[in-house]
C-alpha cells in the first residue's frame, strides 16, 4: 500500500463519507470539507452505491434532492476540473457513477470524462477497461461514445490473450455487442471456452444474457453454462434463473435437460415463490415453446386451491400459457378450468373487451365454455364496444375460432349463442403455396392405392386449410346391402394430411399447440382422420425415402419399410 493510500485509509472525511447514507448527505458533506481529487472521486462512487438499496420510489426521491441540492453542480465541475489529475481507475469509476447517477450525456462534464478515457485508452488495464465498458453500456450513440467503442473493441482485440479475469471478458463482450465483427465473436468465444474451468455460477448466468446481449449463439459455451446452472439451481434467485430463461429464448436456445431441471426445481419449491413470479416462470416457459410439465401440474393444484389469489393480469396470462401448451391436466383439468373461470367472473365488471375475448378464445381453446363469461362476450354491447375500438386483425382470428368451437363442439348452454357475422369480419384466407415435396410425396404414395383419391388444399368451414385429403373407401361389405341411405362420407374414410412446422408442437414433443390442436379436434368432429406431418418428415434427402415415411405415417399397416420411431406421432 503506497502512502498516499495509507493516508486516504486515515482520512476523517472518508470516515464520514462512509456514514452518508444518501447523496444528499455526500454533498452536505462536501459543504462542510473540501474533498481532495481522490476524494471527488469517492464521493461519486458513493452517491450511486448509497442508492442501490433503495426502492424505486424513494431513489427517485433521492435523486430529485440530489439535483436540486445547490453543491450537486459544485462537485460536478470539481469533478471536471480533477480529471487530468485522477489515476485511470478513479476517471473509470466517476464516468461510471456519474452515468449511473443520471447526470446528462451531453453535458460538459460527461463529455470531458470521455474525452479524457480515449486519450489514455491504451494505458488502461484489464481492470478500468472493464469498468469503462459498464459505463459505455448504459450510454447512447454519439460522437465521443461511438468513438470509445471503436478504440475499446481494437485494445481488446489486441489484449484478449492476456485477459485473465471472467468478469472483465464479460463485461467487455457486452459493450462490443452485436455490431462486433464475427471474427472477433469467434476469439472471444475461443477465450471464454478456455477459462470455463474458472467460471463461478454468477458467471455461467451472466455468460449466457452477455451472449443474448451480443446476439452470438455459441453451443459449447451454452453447454457449458448451462451444465453449471443445473447442478446449482438451488443457489440462483428469482431474477437470475429468469434472466437466463428470456436469454435463452433471445438465444433460441433449447437444453429440454435444463428447461426440465429448472421446472422440476422452481415446483418442488413452489412455496418459496411468490404467485407473481410463478406467472412469469410460466409466461418465459411459454416463449420458450416448451411445456414445463412439473410446474404446470403443480400451479394447477395452487390455482385450485385459491383462485382468489390471481389478479386479472395473472389469470389472462395463466389461460395464455396453459392454452397454447395444450397441457393435459387429466383428473384435475375440469377443477382446474371452473376455478379460472370462477375467478374470471369475479372481474366481468373491471374487463375490457379485448380481455373477455382473449379470455374466452383461450377457453374454447381448452374445450370449456362458460356461460357467464361467453354471453356477455357476445352482448350486443359488448360487441359494439369492440367494433368501435380499432384493434388488431388478429380478433377477428379470434371470434372466428370462438365461432367454430360453438357450431362444432355445441357445448351445452343455458341459451344458444352464436357469434354475430359482424363481428367475424372477412373470412378471406391468405392462400398458402403448396408444400412442393409433401405434394409430390402424397402422389407417390398414392400411386399405388387403387382406389385412393387426393385433394390438395382443400378449405374446410372456410377456416381450416388442408395440404391434402385422402378419400379411400371403406372395406366393409356390409355397406353394400344399403347403398343408396349412406352418404359418400359415410362410406369412406377421409384423411386429412396437415403440415405442421415445428412451432406447432411444444419443443421436445409430439404435442400440438392449441390452435394446432383445436384444428385437430375439429378436424375429427366432421369426420377426418388427421395425419400430421412435421418438418423432420420430410428433411431426408432421398425422395424414396420421404416416401416411405409419409406412407407409415398414412398407412401405418404399410409401412414396412419406415423405422418404428420416424411414425411415433402420426395421429392426434
Amino acid at each position: 500500500m503506497t502512502s498516499s493510500e495509507q493516508r486516504q485509509r486515515r482520512s476523517p472525511f472518508l470516515e464520514l463519507l462512509h456514514q452518508c447514507g444518501s447523496p444528499s448527505d455526500v454533498l452536505d458533506l462536501t459543504c462542510k470539507y473540501s474533498p481532495t481529487i481522490r476524494q471527488v472521486s469517492n464521493c461519486l462512487n458513493h452517491m450511486w452505491s448509497s442508492m442501490k438499496k433503495m426502492s424505486d420510489g424513494q431513489r427517485r426521491y433521492e435523486l430529485q434532492l440530489m439535483f436540486e441540492h445547490p453543491e450537486f453542480e459544485n462537485l460536478l465541475q470539481r469533478a471536471m476540473r480533477s480529471v487530468q489529475h485522477m489515476c485511470n481507475d478513479d476517471v473509470a469509476y466517476s464516468l461510471l457513477s456519474m452515468v449511473n447517477l443520471g447526470v446528462p450525456q451531453r453535458s460538459r462534464v460527461i463529455q470531458t470524462f470521455l474525452r479524457t478515457c480515449q486519450e489514455r485508452l491504451n494505458d488502461f488495464d484489464e481492470k478500468t477497461l472493464s469498468i469503462l465498458a459498464s459505463a459505455l453500456e448504459h450510454m447512447k450513440d454519439g460522437q465521443n461514445v461511438d468513438a470509445l467503442k471503436e478504440g475499446m473493441r481494437l485494445v481488446v482485440e489486441v489484449r484478449l490473450p492476456g485477459i485473465k479475469n471472467v468478469l472483465a471478458l464479460q463485461t467487455m463482450m457486452r459493450l462490443l455487442g452485436k455490431d462486433a465483427p464475427k471474427e472477433l465473436k469467434q476469439k472471444l468465444e475461443r477465450k471464454a471456452l478456455s477459462m470455463t474451468d474458472q467460471f463461478s455460477l454468477p458467471n455461467a448466468q451472466y455468460m449466457i444474457s452477455t451472449m443474448a446481449k451480443m446476439g452470438f449463439h455459441s453451443k459449447p459455451l451454452l453447454k457449458v453454462c448451462g451444465g453449471k446452472i443445473k447442478e446449482n439451481l438451488n443457489g440462483i434467485p428469482f431474477n437470475r434463473l429468469y434472466n437466463v430463461l428470456k436469454s435463452c429464448k433471445e438465444l433460441l436456445y433449447r437444453d429440454v435437460d435444463l428447461l426440465t431441471s429448472i421446472s422440476d426445481h422452481v415446483a418442488s419449491t413452489l412455496d418459496i415463490w411468490t404467485n407473481k413470479q410463478l406467472v412469469f416462470f410460466l409466461s418465459v416457459f411459454e416463449d420458450l415453446l416448451f411445456c414445463p410439465t412439473s410446474l404446470m401440474e403443480a400451479y394447477s393444484e395452487k390455482v385450485i386451491t385459491n383462485p382468489e389469489a390471481l389478479t386479472l393480469k395473472d389469470l389472462l396470462c395463466v389461460l395464455k400459457v396453459y392454452s397454447s401448451l395444450n397441457y393435459d391436466l387429466q383428473h384435475q383439468r375440469q377443477k382446474f378450468l371452473d376455478s379460472l373461470s370462477h375467478a374470471l367472473s369475479s372481474y366481468l365488471s373491471k374487463m375490457s373487451g379485448l380481455e373477455l375475448l382473449k379470455a374466452v378464445y383461450c377457453l374454447c381453446l381448452l374445450n370449456h365454455f362458460p356461460s357467464a363469461l361467453l354471453e356477455q362476450l357476445l352482448n350486443i354491447s359488448m360487441l359494439e364496444q369492440l367494433a368501435s375500438a380499432k384493434l388488431p386483425k388478429s380478433t377477428e382470428r379470434m371470434f372466428q375460432r370462438v365461432d367454430l368451437c360453438l357450431r362444432l363442439d355445441r357445448p351445452p348452454l343455458p341459451q344458444p349463442l352464436t357469434v354475430p357475422s359482424s363481428a367475424l369480419g372477412n373470412p378471406i384466407l391468405n392462400s398458402p403455396s403448396v408444400n412442393l415435396r409433401l405434394s409430390k410425396g402424397l402422389q407417390s404414395v398414392l400411386a399405388d392405392q387403387a382406389n385412393a383419391s387426393l385433394q390438395e388444399m382443400l378449405v374446410v368451414e372456410n377456416f381450416y386449410i388442408i395440404d391434402g385429403v385422402i378419400i379411400k373407401p371403406l372395406p366393409n361389405p356390409t355397406c353394400v346391402m344399403e347403398t343408396s341411405s349412406i352418404s359418400p362420407a359415410e362410406s369412406s374414410q377421409r384423411i386429412a394430411v396437415i403440415y405442421a412446422p415445428n412451432s406447432s408442437f411444444c419443443y421436445g414433443t409430439s404435442i400440438p399447440r392449441g390452435p394446432l390442436a383445436l384444428k385437430v379436434r375439429h378436424l375429427k368432429i366432421l369426420g377426418y382422420t388427421p395425419v400430421l406431418v412435421t418438418e423432420q418428415h420430410l428433411q431426408p434427402l432421398s425422395e424414396e425415402e420421404r416416401t416411405d415415411i409419409i406412407r407409415g405415417l398414412i398407412f401405418p399397416e404399410h409401412a414396412s419399410k419406415t423405422r418404428p420411431h420416424e411414425v411415433e406421432h402420426v395421429r392426434s
